[in-house]
Formats: C-alpha cells, sequence, structure tokens
C-alpha cells in the first residue's frame, strides 16, 4: 500500500470499523493477561475490547505512519457506523427476535450504516487526517480508553508479539 500510494501519489486510507460499543468494555480495557479466561467473560463487553482494539491499533498504525519518512501519505483512522440491522445477535436468541423486530424501526439499514465507512475512506475532506475517530461521517470523541496511548503501544507490541511467536511454532 506504501509503495502504490508513493507511486501514484494518491493518498492511502486505512479504516477500521469499530462501534460505540468501544464504551462498554473490561476495566482496565483490554484484558492482556487473560484473553482467553473463561471465568470473567462477557459476550458484551468482550465486543466492546475488540472494538476498543481496532481505535487502538489505527491509532498507533496512525503514529507509526507519521514516524516513518516518507509515508505522509497513507492514513488510518477508526469509525462507528451506527447502529445497523444486521444478525449481529444471532446466537442470543431472545436478543435477536426483539432486535430482528425493533431493528426494522429504530436501525439504519446496510447502505445507511455503510457511509461513515465510505465518507472516512473517500471524501476529500478526509485528506491527511489520521488517527482519528468518526461517527455519523463527522470526528467524533472516542472513550477514555481509546485515547490512551500506552494503551495503543502495548496492544501493538502485544500483537508483534504474538505473531512473532506464531511464526517461530510453524
Amino acid at each position: 500500500m506504501k509503495r502504490t500510494a508513493q507511486e501514484s501519489g494518491r493518498e492511502g486510507r486505512i479504516v477500521n470499523v469499530s462501534s460505540e460499543g468501544h464504551r462498554f468494555t473490561y476495566r482496565e480495557g483490554i484484558r492482556f493477561e487473560k484473553l482467553n479466561d473463561q471465568s470473567g467473560y462477557g459476550n458484551f463487553v468482550a465486543y466492546g475490547q475488540s472494538k476498543l482494539a481496532n481505535i487502538l491499533h489505527a491509532n498507533e498504525l496512525a503514529r507509526h505512519l507519521k514516524e516513518e519518512e516518507g509515508v505522509e501519505i497513507l492514513t488510518a483512522n477508526s469509525l462507528h457506523p451506527g447502529a445497523i440491522n444486521t444478525n449481529l445477535f444471532r446466537q442470543e436468541g431472545f436478543v435477536n427476535a426483539i432486535v430482528g423486530f425493533l431493528g426494522k424501526f429504530v436501525f439504519r439499514n446496510v447502505q445507511q450504516g455503510a457511509a461513515t465507512t465510505c465518507y472516512v475512506a473517500l471524501h476529500p475532506q478526509v485528506k491527511g487526517k489520521t488517527g482519528l475517530y468518526f461517527n455519523d461521517s463527522n470526528i467524533a470523541q472516542p472513550s477514555t480508553h481509546a485515547v490512551d496511548t500506552e494503551l495503543a503501544r502495548k496492544l501493538w507490541d502485544f500483537s508483534l508479539d504474538l505473531i512473532n511467536r506464531s511464526s517461530q511454532n510453524s
């Protein structure tokens, strides 16, 4: 992507789809020491943790790209697409039934849900903007955990360590 952006002279945009659900995570944000621990697991807070990780990743990637020589034309941002009528709760029978019924009246359809993603990926007003969180096609303020640079670095390093260990074992 770097090479393509440099050769074409066109900005490359990395867009991580997150959720406002990132606000509802574990107290510590990311449970690095308990990622596979089932004893304290909760569906909704685990979902929140995964969406928080999406934002932290985009922010840390933006920081790395800014520091890298000659990579001014790559950006990384995250966004909340809105509450979309999907089958996200398919494993939660009763909840799925309620969401499926009420979703037709309350939630966005898929096309409406794609609007912010398309905006961040394509709109000229987003040119050069990096390390930001968007909601409803506007820059928005994410949670305190989501702007924690130390937490973002820790997640980045933790992820690299997992990748390195995995590649050594294969």
